[in-house]
């Protein structure tokens, strides 16, 4: 009498090894296939920074084409050599350079004024002395000289056309006024420093009158 082993309440495995799924590679790997895709790959990234290359020359040379030869005004920065200097100290030294090829007066950092007092005093030593240009001929006279040699000499007048011109509405002879200051200010710094001196030099010439005094008579 046939025996039926099934046991319905057996549990199926579904990780059990058949003949067809025995848990593991029966073929080798596909080595050439993935050699070509490699291969692929790396040729299709080098074909496109081949082209990426080939669009920036293009565009290098259609943007320099558009601007033109390069001359002084259109000359590329100079490379940094700074190196990983942080941000606020490149600029710091940005604008050191920049206040250096600035020309004087510059704006005052603090309240001297010093550099406006070097200035007038180089426009005192031109407009009020005698001086010459190197390599020009002629010599520069002081401002007060030149204004008394127009006061005799006068300015040349033009000739006052023929005919009368005439005016439109609302025209009127310009009425020209002297004005009230020259424009000219020192600076406080200045006004102290003429006056120290104005001091040192009275002390000196005191001081020498009383030497001369009490220097004895031969």
């Amino acid at each position: 009498m046939p025996t039926n082993d099934h046991n319905p309440h057996a549990k199926h495995d579904s990780h059990a090894h058949t003949s067809e799924t025995p848990g593991y590679e029966t073929t080798d790997v596909n080595v050439n296939g993935v050699l070509v895709f490699l291969s692929g790959l790396a040729g299709s990234v080098f074909v496109f920074f081949i082209f990426c290359w080939l669009m920036g020359k293009v565009i290098n040379g259609a943007i320099q084409k558009s601007d033109g030869p390069a001359d002084k005004w259109h000359q590329t920065g100079e490379k940094s050599s700074y190196g990983l200097t942080n941000n606020p100290e490149f600029e710091q030294r940005q604008l050191q350079q920049l206040t250096a090829s600035f020309p004087e007066p510059r704006v005052n950092t603090t309240d001297d004024a010093q550099q406006t007092a070097d200035l007038h005093a180089r426009e005192d030593l031109l407009l009020g002395y005698y001086s010459s240009t190197p390599g020009q001929d002629g010599i520069r006279i002081p401002i007060e000289r030149a204004m008394q040699l127009i006061a005799q000499r006068g300015l040349p007048v033009h000739a006052a056309p023929a005919g009368t011109e005439v005016k439109m509405v609302g025209d009127a002879n310009p009425h020209i006024q002297a004005p009230l200051t020259n424009g000219f200010a020192r600076t406080g710094l200045e006004l102290e420093e003429i006056e120290a001196r104005k001091q040192k030099m009275d002390f000196g010439k005191a001081e020498a009158a009383e030497h001369a005094q009490l220097a004895p008579v031969r």
